[in-house]
């Protein structure tokens, strides 16, 4: 409803850092000067009528423009005995200049607010009343002031409305001031509904908060009560059981101080402790704690077996479950010999290292890498582990994972010394050269601290983080080719190679080792089935050609089913004897028949343009045909062809295999005229198979002259070596492994560089009495060793 403004003068009654609005009924205390003066000149004016007065906020010393007018509506006494004035706000007055009046006080001439609300009230105004009344209902009955809800739902009009939010006591003094300045009374319902929903959503996440915060000590407190009932629980079995109070399996503290601890493992394990005393029981550190502390108590610190200084019956153990392998004998028997001596002279640790070893064995598949392992550990008395490198991707394998991972492990070198039980057993590396890299780190790079007995005595394991002395355990490698190897970690071990056995080194194994363990798996006695040295050495040299015996082994392991089988069915009687010719009746035909003994005119060298080579594979030595021939004239390109999955090596020897011919082929009487006019072909047999390195290069060599010159290779020559433009034949390697391959094969003469002479010692003095070996220094001795002297039909005419 519409009013008009009037002007008014009256005593200013300051209210510091405070605010009253229309409305609100407040007591001041008379004992303030101001307050009292402002009172008395009030009442002096006031004649007959209620005194008034203006109530002006001031804020940090400084006047509002707007104040209310209030009504004196009783002075005497408040509730602590101090005098009091009880005022009630009338309405707004917007302050003018100041004036004169009775009394001490403070007179200004005002002028009321006219404040126009419309009526009816319009639709959104009324929706505004609506939310205002339900925000304050919401709230007030969060605080259990059930009476004022009534006297709020009866307030109509909006100024009223709008001012009623002056009793709450969340609003600061500047927005009680802003609503005291704003005329307009919806404005003013719109502050207060903004102040009073803001104060509601706070007061939402407040009680959210104190509610979590009350439901997560209450679930602490419940735990808590619980795990002490348990404890009691487990104290009243304790005690039925006759166990002393305090003997719990989990008490680390008294597990750490009664293990047999090096003294930094002892400082680092009781840190530990102390920490897992201080976490709490929910605290996910504690379970880490709990699982480090197992592993490092787990672990043999101080264990160690005494190694057996018998060097005689060590060697005697070695030979008893090893044929051959001298090479690695000799550096074990070495090995222990030196230990001995370092302890009977007090010699046994010097600085702070032991007398570890690393070998690195190297050599093809089926040669007995693996099982030397466990061999030497019985020779030496010590335990024996194995841990299977192959296909490892992961650093962490080796050297463990930190220990803030879930579900983190120790590498798999301690977990090899944890379940070997000792801190000096044999520890077998298998397969260190198939071990990859990927994002997940280098794990070959991890090994290099472990295989360096300059350093693996200071091992430090991720997940453990404290010293580890690995300086007195025997690591021995085993790979199948050294050039897969990183350089690096090729260096830090002493290199053993196994080349290979000869055929009567297989013939041992197979009678002492191999029969035995196949006639027990197929259920026979070892007088059911007896098998003739012939028909050993059959198996190994026409069904077999290895360099290793696992195939031979499985050659055994079918021959003894096939029999087994036989007897089952009653077609054949026991005990048998196996001989030679009994084979292909058993086991059908052989698969490799030397050179030698096949018909001379279905020989591979039967042509001229065919030379026998040797190569060393993974598999080992073996056996490599050169095929040579020259193109028609007519039909042809020039040039020089190559195939058979040549390396570039290997392209690059055929070049100068050609070159050679070329320009020497006067001096050694073959037409090289074809050689500008014809292409070249040279083949490489078994195509599938790749091929590199420059030890073709003297059988490239052979092959072309053998096509140019009509003479034909011998059958019972293999060769080796690389060859220079000017006919020189230089050192290559593998002398032993290629050897052991022509001796398998039945060859009788082998022709090798003059300067891998001294490799021949190397080579078993049984394979050198079979062989009639030709060190050479000039591609002109190949040829003179090589070719057959009976000259055949001109190339050109073939």
């Amino acid at each position: 409803m519409a009013s008009t403004s009037v002007t008014l003068t009256l005593p200013v009654l300051p209210l510091d850092d405070e605010v009253v609005l229309p409305g609100m009924v407040v007591p001041l205390d008379l004992s303030d000067a101001e307050v009292r003066g402002a009172v008395e000149a009030a009442q002096a004016a006031a004649g007959s009528g209620k005194p008034r007065v203006l109530l002006v906020p001031r804020i940090d010393g400084k006047y509002a423009a707007t104040g209310v007018l209030g009504t004196v509506e009783q002075v005497g006494r408040l509730s602590d005995g101090d005098p009091g004035a009880l005022i009630r706000g009338r309405g707004r007055v917007r302050i003018g200049a100041g004036t004169t009046g009775p009394g001490a006080a403070l007179w200004v001439e005002g002028e009321t607010v006219d404040e126009q609300v419309p009526d009816p009230l319009p639709g959104a105004v009324a929706e505004l009343v609506k939310e205002y009344k339900a925000l304050a209902t919401s709230w007030l009955k969060k605080r259990g002031a059930w009476q004022v809800v009534d006297r709020v739902q009866q307030i109509e009009g909006v100024s009223a409305l709008a001012d009623n939010s002056g009793y709450s006591p969340f609003l600061t003094v500047a927005q009680k001031v802003e609503l005291l300045e704003t005329a307009d009374p919806v404005a003013r319902l719109r502050l207060a509904i903004k102040a009073l929903s803001d104060h509601l959503a706070e007061q939402d996440v407040a009680e959210s908060i104190a509610k979590d915060v009350q439901d997560g000590v209450d679930k602490q407190q419940r735990e808590f009560l619980l795990r002490r009932q348990l404890e009691a629980v487990r104290k009243e079995l304790r005690e039925l059981n006759g166990e002393k109070d305090g003997e719990e399996s989990d008490d680390y503290r008294a597990r750490v101080e009664a293990a047999d601890l090096p003294e930094k493992v002892r400082e680092a394990a009781l840190k530990e402790v102390e920490k897992l005393e201080r976490a709490s029981d929910q605290s996910p550190e504690g379970s880490w704690i709990r699982t480090w502390l197992d592993t490092v108590l787990e672990l043999p610190w101080n264990e160690r077996t005494e190694d057996e200084y018998d060097i005689r019956g060590a060697r005697a153990v070695l030979d008893a479950e090893h044929a051959g392998l001298s090479d690695v004998k000799d550096r074990i028997t070495e090995y222990l010999a030196v230990r001995k001596r370092r302890s009977e002279r007090g010699m046994g640790v010097i600085g702070g290292r032991r007398g570890g070893a690393v070998l690195a064995l190297v050599g093809p598949p089926g040669v007995g890498k693996t099982s030397l392992g466990e061999s030497v550990a019985h020779a030496m008395g010590r335990k024996f582990v194995r841990v299977a490198l192959g296909g490892v991707r992961d650093e962490a394998e080796i050297r463990g994972h930190r220990r803030t991972y879930v579900g983190a492990l120790p590498g798999r070198i301690v977990r090899a010394i944890k379940e070997a039980g000792s801190m000096n057993p044999v520890v077998l590396l298998d397969e260190i050269d198939k071990v990859g890299s990927d994002f997940r780190g280098d794990p070959a790079a991890a090994l290099l601290e472990v295989l360096d007995p300059a350093q693996n005595h200071t091992f430090r394991d991720h997940y453990l983080e404290v010293e580890l002395d690995l300086s007195d355990v025997v690591f021995l490698a085993t790979a199948n080719v050294l050039e897969a190897i990183p350089e690096a970690l090729a260096d830090r071990m002493e290199l053993v190679r196994l080349d290979g056995y000869t055929e009567d080194e297989k013939i041992v194994i197979a009678r002492d080792h191999l029969l035995p363990r196949q006639l027990e798996r197929a259920g026979l006695a070892a007088d059911e089935v007896v098998l003739e040295e012939g028909a050993l050495r059959k198996l190994a040299g026409e069904y077999t050609r290895e360099a290793g015996v696992r195939t031979l082994e499985r050659s055994l392991a079918r021959l003894l089913r096939k029999v087994a089988s036989q007897h089952e069915l009653g077609e054949r009687e026991l005990p048998f004897t196996i001989g030679a010719d009994d084979l292909r009746a058993l086991i059908g035909r052989p698969h490799h028949v030397p050179e030698s003994a096949q018909d001379p005119a279905e020989r591979r060298t039967a042509v001229p343009g065919v030379a026998t080579g040797l190569a060393v594979t993974g598999a080992g030595g073996d056996v490599l045909f050169v095929e040579a021939s020259l193109a028609d004239p007519e039909t042809g390109a020039a040039g020089l062809t190559l195939t058979g999955q040549l390396g570039d090596v290997m392209k690059e020897s055929a070049q100068i295999a050609l070159s050679f011919l070329r320009s020497h082929g006067a001096e050694l009487e073959l037409p090289v005229a074809d050689l500008k006019d014809r292409g070249v072909h040279i083949h490489f047999p078994a195509g599938a198979v790749p091929k590199d390195g420059p030890s073709a290069g003297i059988t490239m060599t052979t092959a072309l002259a053998s096509l140019l010159s009509g003479r034909q290779v011998r059958t019972d020559v293999a060769m080796t070596g690389e060859v220079s433009l000017t006919g020189r034949v230089l050192p290559i390697g593998g002398v032993k492994q290629k050897l052991l391959a022509a001796h398998r094969a039945g060859l009788t003469t082998v022709i090798i560089p003059k300067r891998n002479e001294a490799d021949l010692d190397d080579v078993p003095a049984e394979v050198l009495e079979g062989l009639e070996v030709h060190p050479v220094t000039d591609v002109r001795q190949v040829l003179d060793l090589a070719l057959a002297q009976a000259a055949v039909a001109a190339v050109t005419a073939a």
